[in-house]
């Protein structure tokens, strides 16, 4: 009895193993990750809250899980949010799902070089850099790198 007992565990723990090597096999594609818009939620004098909208692309056959997401925001050299905040949310095979990130940050430490990049007519290099913590049981992390240029000019009033 004992025998077949251990047979059968033995032979249980192989076919899991079988199924974890599948999973990561070679016909797994990387998801996308898209910023799709910042909201602005408060802005006052000593703290800032915005809304990021993210989206995720999942071209695999099963299911994403989002444990957490790291992620900086820069304005040309000057660090504006570093943060790390839980998200376990899942997106299902071949489809793609948006969630929010709350990002807080107090930019009256960055006031002066602030003032003084917004008074320049010259573009603005922003760069939101991030890393989507996966998976339950094997975990992969998706890298997210958005950069671009604002113009000053657009926001302030005339």
């Amino acid at each position: 009895m004992i025998a077949q007992a251990r047979v059968l565990v033995l032979g249980a723990l192989l076919a899991l193993l079988a199924g974890c090597a599948s999973w990561g096999g070679d016909d797994w594609r990387e998801p996308e990750v898209h910023l799709v818009k910042v909201e602005t939620v408060k802005a006052k004098l000593l703290q800032q809250e915005f809304v990021l909208h993210l989206r995720v692309d999942n071209p695999n056959d099963s299911r994403l899980f989002i444990r957490s997401l790291a992620y900086s925001i820069r304005l040309n050299d000057l660090l504006l949010v570093q943060d790390e905040t839980s998200v376990w949310r899942s997106v299902g095979g071949h489809a793609r799902r948006t969630f929010k990130i709350t990002a807080r940050t107090n930019l009256w430490q960055h006031l002066k070089p602030l003032a003084k990049l917004l008074k320049s007519e010259q573009p603005l290099h922003y760069t939101l850099l991030g890393e989507l913590a996966t998976g339950l049981l094997i975990h992969r992390d998706l890298h997210l790198s958005r950069s671009g240029e604002i113009i000053p000019g657009d926001f302030l009033p005339e």
